[in-house]
């Protein structure tokens, strides 16, 4: 089982997430109070170690001895479960604190969730009196915890089995779905449950870790409503994932998106889609769809990964086989083409009419004979072209559709199958039409660690799981760090005269800055007035100029009408250089006009956007998609947090819907990727090395076949004089 480094600091979370001894604040014989339904399942499940019923009303609590306080058991408590109101919290978690207890769980709601006052101050008072005496708090308003493999089942759930999916889930609704999904497929268990609740304490990355250390967990599945710091997760994400699965369901957007935006970037940011781009970024399998959770979390705890997304799909249904092809291809992964040596191999035990390309279908040749299925698969497997294998059709259901007597060769090919399993690193999903009533060829399968789904979607998504943490993996194995840029000391002194004047650095000036760390800018010349036009039309003789105002006030220059373009020789200058004042003025009369800035015309190419924020809960964030004015329109972009890698930087090429248009359409030649990689990357290293720098906007930049321009450039300035680098803050 895989455990982390022991270099790294052990969660403390193991101190009271596995607990010898629990206090349950709060207990009860009622059967409508939780403090009664923790007891029950702590001795229905046969809990091994200590419990302390606290009730200063009775002697005992369902037959075990009571205590009047905390302050009075015997020992101390590893645990302490809290079910009494909100206003009791503070008061106890000062009693856990003198007594030594290390974790504390908290039921009640009427903190911070509320948006009250009153309920954000008593969370205040809450999390001061649990720092005081070092308690650890799960919670509040979260629905409890369990840990079943050492029968700790606060939640007194009935039919929950002991596994290796860990959960955290901000829903207890949520919870109890799974469970009794899990339930239904008889085959899947948990390992470790808690409710983050409002996460005033312990947020989604101290869970994460304790699920990346624990060795009953071989995947860690959350349900996130929203993060309190999403940096920190991702950095525990990605030393997590790099060990075990980690898969997520995030519903809704984040937080961020309620914030002001002043650029284009910063409008797009803040996005659901950011957060999933953030996630897999770091190796997290992000479920779409709220019934792909528990299977794609078994799909990945069986199976854990393939080595890319080539799939070869057996199935005994021409209809079926289509289908499949159909939702692989529309989840971005690919039918495997089978060699020639695989055909004549399939063709020496399939009749003449079956297909012998990917997808095989055996057309009949099953019919008498279900183990020919495993024959099948494992021919396929042997092919190096291969990745993963889909049997798709109604294995399971051959005796009941045709004869009885079938079902022995279909109980020989399940046992092919798992032997098949056994010898290759290629993960084998089964689909079958007859998953729903469980026959015994398929509970075989099951039982011996193969997951068969009832659902060719669901089958799919965990395919494209195990397929794309299989790609994942492969590329950290060669990962390079990418060394961060040295800032710059004029670029420094902009940023500094900018933050002193409460304003954002000129376009000019923004240049600079990136001309200072080799990114390609073309050249240009301020006009402060008329009179320096002259000089500015000789040193750019006849190239066609573009040009632009440069002002504080004015964000959006082209709705002021402040640009020109395609301007040629000193007399159109003038001209639009009076045209470009005027219309500054009409746009906003009390606008600091600094002048216009003139620029040669980029030659035509491909208009693209790249853009940083420093999301809140995400920290530095770099936007890539198509460009110019069809950014907003369009919305054809991606996201990655800084730093970016090599491979995250090449990535967000062929992520966006229109990547093909990168390639070269209708003749159009494809750009230079190699030197879009390089922009990307300098400008992760470029926002790492200035901490000032709050929102950066290059849009567009023209992506040419051998470099780019950058056109226009915004750098936004953070007005305060702080290090908002790394997205600071948060949970302990």
């Amino acid at each position: 089982m895989n455990t982390l480094a022991p270099a790294r600091q052990r969660s403390p979370l193991h101190d009271f997430l596995s607990p010898d001894s629990i206090a349950i604040v709060g207990a009860s014989a009622d059967p409508t109070k939780r403090g009664y339904k923790a007891m029950v399942g702590l001795i229905k499940d046969g809990y091994a170690g200590k419990i302390y019923p606290i009730n200063p009303r009775v002697d005992r609590v369902l037959g075990v001895k009571a205590y009047p306080s905390l302050a009075d058991i015997p020992a101390t408590a590893d645990l302490a479960l809290i079910c009494t109101p909100a206003s009791s919290v503070p008061a106890l978690l000062l009693e856990c604190g003198k007594k030594g207890v290390k974790g504390a769980v908290v039921l009640a709601s009427g903190f911070r969730e509320t948006g009250r006052p009153e309920g954000i101050r008593l969370e205040q008072e809450m999390l001061a009196a649990a720092r005081q005496g070092g308690v650890r708090v799960i919670g509040p308003n979260t629905s409890g915890m369990f840990n079943l493999h050492k029968k700790v089942n606060l939640l007194a759930l009935s039919n929950i089995k002991a596994g290796d999916i860990g959960l955290i889930s901000q829903s207890g609704n949520m919870l109890l779905s799974l469970v009794l999904e899990a339930e239904r497929n008889g085959h899947v268990g948990f390992s470790t449950y808690a409710g983050p609740g409002n996460q005033a304490d312990i947020g989604f990355n101290d869970y994460l870790r304790y699920l990346g250390e624990d060795p009953h967990t071989r995947v860690a599945t959350l349900y996130v409503e929203g993060f309190r710091d999403g940096r920190r997760f991702l950095d525990a994400a990605r030393e997590i994932t790099a060990l075990k699965p980690v898969v997520v369901y995030k519903s809704g957007s984040t937080e961020a998106g309620q914030k002001a935006a002043s650029s284009h970037t910063g409008a797009l940011a803040g996005s659901y889609a950011m957060t999933v781009d953030l996630l897999r970024q770091v190796g997290v399998s992000v479920v779409q769809n709220s019934d792909e959770i528990l299977p794609v979390a078994e799909g990945l705890a069986l199976l854990q990964k393939a080595r890319g997304k080539r799939v070869a799909v057996v199935a005994d249904g021409g209809g079926q086989a289509t289908i499949a092809s159909d939702r692989l291809a529309e989840a971005g992964l690919e039918l495997a083409e089978l060699s020639e040596a695989t055909g004549r191999r399939l063709a020496e035990i399939l009749f003449p009419q079956a297909s012998l390309v990917n997808p095989v279908d055996v057309a009949g040749s099953s019919d008498a004979n279900p183990a020919l299925l495993a024959d099948c698969l494992e021919i396929v497997a042997g092919d190096d072209g291969v990745d993963s294998i889909f049997l798709v059709g109604m294995f399971g259901g051959y005796h009941t559709r045709f004869a009885e007597d079938l079902l022995g060769g279909e109980m020989r090919g399940a046992e092919s199958m798992i032997e098949l399993a056994r010898k290759t690193d290629k993960p084998l999903v089964v689909y079958s039409l007859y998953a729903p009533v469980n026959p015994p060829a398929l509970r075989r399968l099951h039982e011996a660690g193969l997951p068969v789904y009832s659902s060719i979607e669901q089958a799919v998504r965990v395919l494209s799981a195990l397929g794309e943490r299989g790609i994942y993996l492969a590329a950290c194995a060669g990962r390079e760090a990418v060394p961060a840029a040295l800032p710059n000391h004029e670029a420094q002194a902009a940023l500094a005269a900018a933050q002193a004047e409460g304003r954002d650095l000129f376009e000019f000036e923004a240049k600079n800055l990136l001309r200072a760390h080799g990114i390609a800018v073309p050249e240009e010349r301020l006009a402060g007035d008329a009179a320096d036009l002259a000089a500015i039309a000789q040193h750019f003789g006849d190239q066609p100029v573009a040009m632009k105002v440069v002002s504080r006030d004015i964000l959006h220059k082209s709705d002021a009408g402040g640009v020109k373009l395609d301007l040629r020789g000193e007399g159109r200058m003038r001209v639009a250089f009076d045209e470009i004042i005027a219309a500054a003025r009409r746009y906003d009369p009390d606008a600091a006009i600094e002048g216009v800035l003139v620029t040669p015309m980029a030659r035509k190419g491909t208009e693209v956007i790249i853009g940083v924020v420093r999301d809140p809960i995400f920290g530095p964030v770099l936007m890539f998609g198509l460009g110019g004015i069809f950014v907003e329109i369009l919305e054809d972009v991606v996201f990655r947090a800084i730093p970016l890698s090599y491979d995250d930087a090449s990535s967000m090429l062929d992520q966006i819907k229109s990547h093909k248009i990168l390639g070269g359409v209708r003749g159009e030649a494809a750009v230079d990727r190699a030197a879009l990689i390089d922009l990307l990357l300098k400008v992760s290293a470029i926002v790492q090395a200035y901490s000032q720098l709050a929102e950066l906007d290059l849009n567009p930049v023209i992506a040419l076949d051998d470099g780019y321009a950058v056109v226009d450039a915004r750098i936004i300035v953070d007005r305060c004089a702080r290090d908002v680098a790394g997205g600071k803050g948060g949970q302990r």
